[in-house]
């Protein structure tokens, strides 16, 4: 005896694959929006226009952007066009690629997640540390205090948690995960390696 199934029941699991297909991308398409909002005032500031640092900025870097001084300049451009490497590196975590390329992909992943996170984290440690009494500030940087606190700590933490949601995602989909895995590791380790000494030597 043959069970007859209705031409509903063949088409219903197309519709839920193409849902949770299109959910899987939103981690690496956030990544990517957050690399892109993230360079468009660097390339501004870059101009020697500090539109909307005055306030939120360190007066010094501020200063060095509307004075166009050129090590400075470079610096700006060099970190906007890393963010938007960063989008491109969002995107290309939204599909599967092969292992050549999912291999530095992942680790670069890996490696924005941590070193976003922990700079963010920083900032958000510094300003509790200020509000609270425990750590003391110049008069003239006391009140960038809640920009960091409030809004860098947080968009920095934002970016590299899309980073390691959009690379777990990644990860998780393709065959070889033990492999993607330790670069996704190594990425992070050096990253966060990187990071520490920067702060150590007080140059980050």
């Amino acid at each position: 005896m043959s069970v007859m199934r209705s031409p509903d029941d063949t088409v219903r699991p197309a519709p839920h694959r193409k849902i949770r297909l299109h959910l899987s991308s939103r981690p690496g398409y956030a990544a990517a929006a957050w690399g892109v909002l993230f360079a468009i005032p660097s390339f501004v500031w870059a101009t020697g226009r500090t539109v909307g640092a005055q306030s939120t900025v360190s007066p010094s870097l501020v200063k060095l952007a509307r004075d166009q001084v050129p090590w400075f300049v470079a610096v700006l451009v060099v970190t906007g066009f890393l963010k938007l490497f960063g989008a491109l590196l969002g995107i290309g975590l939204t599909r599967l690629r092969g292992l050549r390329i999912s291999r530095p992909m992942v680790f670069c992943g890996g490696g924005a997640a941590t070193l976003l996170t922990w700079h963010g984290g920083l900032f958000v440690v510094h300003g509790v540390l200020v509000k609270a009494g425990a750590l003391a500030v110049e008069p003239d940087l006391a009140a960038l205090t809640g920009w960091y606190l409030y809004l860098w700590g947080p968009w920095f933490i934002l970016g590299g948690l899309a980073f390691a949601a959009a690379t777990s995602q990644y990860v998780r989909q393709c065959g070889d995960r033990r492999e993607l895995r330790l670069y996704g590791a190594v990425g992070a380790l050096g990253a966060l390696a990187l990071s520490v000494a920067s702060t150590a030597t007080g140059i980050g």
